[in-house]
């Protein structure tokens, strides 16, 4: 569950939601007829959960469906803008509802986060950056989140038309493209490959090369070796299921192409993300390795000067 953050500032234009909006909610109060909550993305303008449509199953603790301080998803069911009321559900909404809304929360919250930033640093009102520039690249793109992604590439296209001092909008682009500049992850991948066929080794080399040559400029598909018939293959990619995606490709015609010459791969670990951690866990084990094999090799030398 996602923890409460304040701010007094709407996301949006609109000061209240529509009917059958999702929207993200703190909970402020627990009473008899419902919980009483606060609208993150409107100012924390307060709504309220009616007890019947907190769960559609019976409910025997509210404490255990809600709490006061925790963030919930919701679905608006009426909207007084006259009076301020605004009614809430809690039980209609699924699983993939919740995705999404969070979805939409997290990015308004870095668009939030990007301009408070720089209307601290240039000492405008953030309801100005709003109004000038959030707002009205979101009615153009979606969500002012998906323009400023845009925008480290084709600032032109999404910049067109808003009306902002040169030194306001440059601090605004500098500090959008430290923020969503996409940064490369790394993807590994562990595979077994053998083939005890009379030229296995140059079967196994011929996979390895096919498999490497389903790299493209962005995506460098690169494999090596930790310890037969041990492998591992690694790409850098700013496109994480992109990357992996090309791995599982390269990995499949690695193995078309062992399995044709007369062996077979294993996958030992799926193509995934690794941290640094792990990138550091499998140099250590290669350092490992390489020194065992100097270790053997200098024991073999010794043993042939003495037989001379």
């Amino acid at each position: 569950m996602l923890l409460f953050v304040a701010f007094q500032m709407r996301y949006y234009e609109e000061k209240y939601p529509e009917v059958d909006d999702l929207v993200m909610v703190t909970v402020k109060q627990i009473a008899e007829m419902g919980a009483y909550v606060k609208l993150l993305e409107y100012e924390n303008v307060e709504g309220m959960i009616l007890l019947s449509e907190l769960s559609r199953r019976r409910i025997r603790s509210i404490q255990k469906l809600i709490r006061v301080g925790r963030n919930e998803v919701v679905v608006v069911l009426r909207v007084d803008k006259e009076k301020g009321y605004i009614d809430l559900s809690k039980r209609r909404v699924s699983a993939e509802d919740i995705e999404k809304c969070e979805e939409k929360f997290e990015k308004g919250k870095l668009v939030h986060s990007v301009l408070t930033h720089v209307a601290g640093k240039m000492e405008v009102d953030v309801e100005l950056l709003y109004s000038k520039v959030a707002w009205p690249l979101s009615k153009r793109f979606g969500h002012a989140y998906d323009a400023f992604k845009l925008s480290i590439s084709e600032p032109e296209k999404v910049y067109e038309g808003i009306d902002i001092a040169p030194d306001l909008l440059a601090s605004l682009q500098e500090n959008v493209a430290r923020r969503l500049t996409p940064k490369a992850v790394k993807i590994r991948s562990d595979i077994e490959v053998k083939c005890f066929a009379y030229e296995g080794i140059d079967a196994i080399k011929a996979a390895l090369k096919a498999g490497e040559a389903v790299s493209t400029e962005n995506v460098p598909i690169k494999i090596r070796l930790v310890a037969p018939p041990l492998y591992v293959v690694t790409t850098n990619s700013t496109d994480k299921s992109g990357g992996v995606e090309l791995m599982e490709k390269a990995l499949a015609v690695i193995d078309a192409k062992i399995t044709e010459l007369g062996g077979e791969m294993s996958v030992k670990m799926k193509p995934k993300a690794v941290s640094e951690a792990e990138d550091l866990e499998l140099a250590a084990l290669m350092a490992k390795v390489e020194r065992e094999n100097a270790e053997v090799s200098g024991d073999e030398d010794g043993t042939d000067e003495e037989d001379q």
